[in-house]
């Protein structure tokens, strides 16, 4: 009866009122002790009101059952159905939603409603992953920030393709305890070449050096996330890296002269299809004809190899490297100098490009021991209190 009365009474009440008694029938509906028989026509009149031609009316009835479990799912699924300030309050709250349901919103290529789903207190996998695929950049943004959401690696890998050139994507990502070393190593390539649009577009640097600096501090920095990776999880950033293109011969040479042979022995796995084991066993062989092998089968030019010979007869030599911690990725000045004192007569004149690589190479390790040495010295002045002072104080 009394529901007879609400629906004979909002046919022409204004909209705030109507707003106002939908939201205390939804309440009523949710907490009241109602006959079986007043449930089902409160149900039918709230079923109703989803065609109501207020949003006000419709808003108010989301509000209500949005984050209730006794909710009638029909008429959750109607306003779902609404306009996406509307929708976008159901999907972000209601506990009733299926993943499916919620991968099918994210589908429906809404934002506002990609971002709310993306803002709920949990997000399963399957919705994040479905979010990094076609959800908008704040959902994106909204996924990688917030705590609760179980986001898979492939789809952290796909939203560094998709928004990896957004500042605050690239922060939220690099604050990520379950970062991979490929998607953080594609996130300084991305951070890199930023960069080098930035200062090329200014014209601060012509682009074709700015492109050169930014490739090589991106190596350097890959060299970087290497040695702070584990051994056994180095396979697939250098998958990564080979399918990106960035496998080349510079970086094998790079890692190799920096003292870290992990990713020096990773590489050439990589390239040759060896096992681990056996590249191991081919590099340290002194005798020189397995690397030769191990060489030839990766597929490098066949004019680094006396480059490549060099560094590791010094590294013979010095009885092997243990590999060096993560925050040293400099290149060793003595073994640089060593190869291009090597190569140097069997470069093919002043184009050689793998000459012209070393004397970089050179120059590069000579500023990081001079930076080096700048610190250490200026450290041990920090400590040295008046009295240890060689110089005189004078007196006012």
């Amino acid at each position: 009866m009394i529901v007879r009365q609400f629906l004979r009474w909002i046919q022409t009440a204004p909209a705030g009122d109507r707003a106002d008694a939908t939201a205390a029938l939804a309440r009523a509906y949710l907490h009241s002790d109602l006959s079986v028989d007043d449930l089902a026509a409160a149900e039918a009149a709230m079923v109703m009101l989803l065609d109501d031609p207020s949003p006000l009316v419709r808003r108010a009835l989301a509000d209500a059952l949005a984050t209730s479990e006794a909710a009638p799912h029909t008429v959750i699924a109607g306003l779902l159905q609404d306009q996406a300030e509307i929708a976008a309050v159901v999907a972000g709250h209601s506990p009733l939603l299926l993943d499916a349901e919620l991968v099918d919103l994210v589908g429906s290529g809404e934002p506002l409603v990609q971002y709310a789903i993306a803002c709920r207190e949990d997000v399963p996998a399957p919705v994040a992953a479905a979010l990094a695929e076609v959800g908008c950049l704040e959902a994106c943004l909204a996924v990688v920030t917030l705590d609760g959401v179980s986001l898979p690696a492939f789809s952290i890998d796909r939203i560094i393709e998709r928004f990896g050139d957004v500042p605050d994507v690239r922060e939220a990502l690099f604050a990520r305890a379950d970062l991979s070393p490929g998607a953080r190593q594609a996130l300084v390539v991305r951070l890199s070449q930023a960069l080098s649009r930035f200062v090329t577009e200014r014209a601060w640097l012509a682009e074709d050096r700015a492109e050169r600096i930014v490739r090589d501090a991106a190596e350097k920095a890959t060299v970087v996330i290497a040695a702070d990776t584990e051994t056994t999880r180095l396979g697939p950033l250098v998958r990564h890296l080979r399918a990106s293109g960035q496998l080349t011969t510079g970086l094998v040479l790079r890692a190799l002269l920096s003292g870290h042979i992990h990713l020096f022995e990773q590489a050439l796995s990589e390239l040759s299809g060896f096992d681990g084991r056996r590249v191991a066993g081919m590099v340290h062989d002194r005798r020189g004809a397995g690397f030769r092998a191990l060489y030839e089968r990766a597929g490098l030019p066949l004019a680094a190899f006396p480059a490549f010979r060099a560094a590791l007869a010094v590294w013979a030599e010095e009885g092997g490297w243990t590999q060096r911690k993560g925050g040293d990725a400099g290149l060793r000045r003595r073994m640089v100098e060593r190869v291009l004192t090597a190569y140097v007569p069997l470069a093919d004149g002043e184009l050689d490009q793998l000459l012209a690589l070393l004397r970089r190479f050179a120059a590069e390790a000579a500023r990081e021991e001079a930076r080096a040495f700048a610190r250490d010295l200026i450290a041990g002045n920090d400590a040295l209190d008046d009295s240890e002072l060689e110089f005189p104080l004078v007196a006012a």
